[in-house]
């Protein structure tokens, strides 16, 4: 049984911290798919996969290497975080039982080790203990600077460890989710507003686009501004379609588009209709193949 972790760590400047988090994954004997940090959003994402408890023992690792590095109260990026290793999806389709089953325990397993090292846990997803955790952005809202009085509430006192967020490391966001897209485009205009105005216009909490997520930011170390975005549902709205919306927002306002990215994984079948023109900078060892998707 082979498992998919995609860990978000609050570190994308540092260049001896990345690669310390990098070692750290490789040293338990998983496979790193992908890796990749941004210092605009002072964040990095990795992808490894491998069996069960070697996942577990390599994002137990990459937990304790990224306490140990980072400080969120001097921390500043442009991505909302309440972690220095903010959120941990352990990957499962709902409909792979036996998978999904070892994510879940998995992703309990890690979130019980971490809470015993004194940080504390929130489960989300498929792995939340309540309703109102399940989606990340509810979970991460107030942001590390807000996570004291956040977790003074019963309704967010976390699943795993101490009642307080830990004063550097905050608080860890662990769960179980199926695949989904990380999806950036860059906008040639350095006033982040119209990123903003497009995020909001298609993000589905403001009904917008099915299973988007949606941000606009700023991209000061190239003087751009991005919307970023999380494809929940590709299947029900695809790369496609959501490249049309943002651009068709964008140059209606005369702003330009000047790249896209992919972040970490994803499945070929998110890339049906996906021309060179949408994404010419992917990375072919970032494709997750059907066999790989359903069987590991």
């Amino acid at each position: 049984m082979i498992l998919l972790c995609e860990p978000n760590v609050s570190e994308g400047r540092d260049t001896a911290s990345i690669d310390a988090l990098t070692e750290a994954v490789r040293s338990a004997g998983v496979e790193l798919v992908h890796s990749s940090a941004d210092p605009d959003h002072n964040r990095m994402v990795l992808a490894y996969r491998g069996l069960p408890d070697a996942v577990v023992e390599a994002t137990t690792r990459l937990a304790t290497e990224a306490f140990a590095r980072i400080d969120l109260t001097r921390h500043e990026g442009q991505h909302p975080r309440i972690g220095a290793l903010d959120v941990v999806p352990f990957v499962a389709e709902r409909h792979e039982p036996d998978r999904h089953a070892a994510a879940l325990e998995a992703c309990r397993a890690f979130g019980a080790r971490v809470g015993a090292g004194g940080v504390p846990v929130f489960y989300y997803e498929d792995a939340a203990t309540a309703p109102h955790r399940c989606p990340l952005p509810a979970v991460r809202s107030g942001g590390f600077e807000g996570l004291a009085d956040k977790m003074a509430s019963d309704k967010w006192r976390p699943d795993e460890g101490p009642s307080l967020p830990h004063p550097a490391a905050g608080a860890v966001i662990a769960g179980v989710r199926p695949p989904l897209v990380r999806f950036n485009v860059n906008l040639a205009d350095p006033d982040v507003e119209t990123a903003r105005a497009i995020a909001s216009a298609i993000r589905a909490s403001s009904g917008g686009l099915t299973g988007v997520r949606a941000l606009g930011l700023t991209l000061s170390h190239r003087g751009l501004t991005q919307v970023t975005m999380n494809l929940t549902d590709y299947h029900t709205t695809s790369l496609a379609r959501v490249y049309e919306e943002v651009a068709t927002r964008a140059f209606a306002v005369g702003v330009g588009i000047v790249g896209t990215e992919v972040i970490g994984p994803i499945p070929r079948a998110a890339l049906a209709g996906v021309g060179a023109d949408i994404l010419d900078d992917l990375d072919p060892n970032q494709i997750l193949e059907p066999a790989e998707d359903e069987t590991g």
